[in-house]
């Protein structure tokens, strides 16, 4: 497994930090987040297209808009080694 660092959020305190990496090698993007609560929770999954609850092994997790640049960096980082 390749997993590059990305970005963390900007506005972490260090103790709760919302994070992204990549991992080259799966191609695969790596969120770090914080968990949604029971009512966010609830309202993803009664819009998911797929069906019911979220399966075991599988996580929604919350990250700040101002970590649109850390995730797009991210992808950027995953698209380069499809390119290699």
């Amino acid at each position: 497994m390749a997993v590059e660092f990305v970005g963390i959020d900007p506005n972490t305190d260090r103790d709760h930090c919302p994070t992204v990496r990549a991992d080259t090698e799966a191609q695969e993007i790596l969120l770090q987040g914080w968990k949604p609560d029971a009512r966010a929770q609830a309202q993803c999954e009664a819009t998911s297209p797929a069906n019911g609850s979220v399966p075991e092994g599988e996580a929604i997790v919350r990250l700040p808009a101002r970590m649109i640049p850390v995730i797009r960096g991210a992808c950027d980082a995953v698209e380069r080694a499809q390119l290699r």
